[in-house]
C-alpha cells in the first residue's frame, strides 16, 4: 500500500470498514459519513457495557441508559445514505493489493480502503461465587462511571492483584472503603500506611461469595453489607482481527491492547483503532473522543496519503492552510 499517494477516490466498494458499532465505531463511522465517504458499519451488538443499566460520565447522556445512547447514536449514523450496516460479526480480515478484505460471517466478503478496529474487549471476571451475575448492576470497575451513584455509602474492593491497591486509594472520594484483600493482594508496610491513612479498611479474610445486592460473605461466617463494589479482571481483545492483520500491542495493566499514534492509526498503514481496543483504561466519553479521532484520521489519510507511523497528523501541505480548509 502506497504511503505518499493520495485515494481521494477509492475505486474499491467501500472507502472504510468499521468493523464494531458501539459507542467508538459509531463515533468514527459519524465523522467518515459526514465526509460522504462509502462506509460500512460490522457489529455484532455486544457492548462491553451492556450490563449496566445507565451509562455516566458522558456530557448530555449523563445518567442515561447505556443502550438508549448506542441505539441513538446507531440512529444517526445509520440516518445518511453512504452508509451500510452488517448485523453480525467479521471473522477476518487481511491486506490484499490498496485495500483489505474483510470476511463476514456467512462467508460474505467486502472490500475497502481503509480499516477502522473498534472491536472492543472481553472481561474476564475474578472468580468470586455471585460476581458474574452482579457486574455493571453492583459490582463495578469504574469509579468515575458509577461511584457517584453510590451515595458515599459503604464501597468494597474486591482485590484481582496489585492494582487492587491503586483502586481503594481511589474510591475514598466516593465512600467508607473496605479492601478486600481475599489472598491476591498481598500489602507492604507502606502501602498499608498509605491506605489506612487514607481511612480505608483492610480486611484479609478470604471471600466465600456474593449474595443480595452487594454483601461481601467471608470465610470466617462474617457478612459485610456493601453499597456497591469495585473489582476488575483480565482483558482479552473481543475479536482476532488486530493481531491478524499485523498490529503491534502494548501490555497495559489489565491486558493487552492496540498501539496507536496520535491519528489512531496503527502500525499497520490505513488501519485506525478506537475504544477500549486501544487504550488501557476506558469510558463512553473517551471511547466516542478515540472513534472521532479514528475516523478524521481514516478520511485524512484518503485526501493526503497514508502517513508513517506516529507522523504528525495534519500534513506539512495542509498545515498552513485555513482551518475552514482543512475540515
Amino acid at each position: 500500500m502506497s504511503t505518499t499517494e493520495p485515494t481521494p477516490a477509492s475505486p474499491l466498494p467501500y472507502d472504510a470498514i468499521i468493523i464494531g458499532g458501539s459507542y467508538a465505531g459509531l463515533s468514527a463511522a459519524l465523522q467518515l459519513a459526514r465526509a460522504r465517504r462509502r462506509i460500512l458499519v460490522v457489529d455484532a451488538g455486544q457492548r462491553r457495557n451492556r450490563y449496566a443499566a445507565n451509562s455516566h460520565g458522558f456530557l448530555t447522556r449523563d445518567g442515561q441508559p447505556a443502550a438508549d445512547i448506542a441505539a441513538e447514536g446507531r440512529a444517526n449514523v445509520a440516518a445518511y445514505p453512504n452508509v451500510d450496516w452488517h448485523d453480525g460479526t467479521a471473522t477476518s480480515a487481511r491486506q490484499d493489493g490498496d485495500g483489505f478484505v474483510v470476511e463476514l460471517d456467512g462467508a460474505d466478503t467486502v472490500r475497502a480502503a481503509r480499516l477502522v478496529l473498534a472491536t472492543g474487549v472481553r472481561d474476564d471476571l475474578p472468580p468470586i461465587d455471585g460476581l458474574a451475575e452482579r457486574w455493571g448492576k453492583s459490582v463495578f470497575h469504574c469509579p468515575y462511571c458509577h461511584g457517584y451513584e453510590l451515595n458515599e455509602g459503604r464501597i468494597g474492593v474486591l482485590a484481582s492483584g496489585p492494582l487492587s491497591v491503586h483502586q481503594a486509594q481511589m474510591l475514598p472520594h466516593w465512600g467508607q472503603v473496605t479492601l478486600f484483600t481475599n489472598g491476591v493482594c498481598p500489602l507492604d508496610d507502606a502501602q498499608r500506611a498509605d491506605l489506612q491513612a487514607r481511612g480505608v479498611e483492610i480486611d484479609e479474610t478470604p471471600v466465600r461469595r456474593l449474595v443480595n445486592v452487594a454483601t461481601v460473605v467471608l470465610e470466617d461466617g462474617r457478612q459485610e453489607i456493601m453499597t456497591g463494589l469495585f473489582t476488575y479482571g483480565r482483558l482479552h481483545m473481543a475479536s482476532p482481527i488486530a493481531e491478524q492483520l499485523g498490529c503491534a500491542f502494548e501490555q497495559g495493566p489489565l491486558g493487552p491492547f492496540i498501539r496507536t499514534d496520535d491519528s489512531r492509526q496503527t502500525t499497520v498503514p490505513a488501519v485506525f483503532a478506537a475504544g477500549d481496543a486501544m487504550r488501557a483504561a476506558s469510558t463512553v466519553a473517551l471511547s466516542v473522543a478515540d472513534g472521532a479521532m479514528a475516523g478524521v484520521g481514516a478520511h485524512r489519510s484518503l485526501l493526503f496519503g497514508v502517513t508513517p507511523f506516529a507522523a504528525p497528523m495534519i500534513p506539512a501541505a495542509a498545515s498552513s492552510a485555513p482551518v475552514g480548509a482543512r475540515e
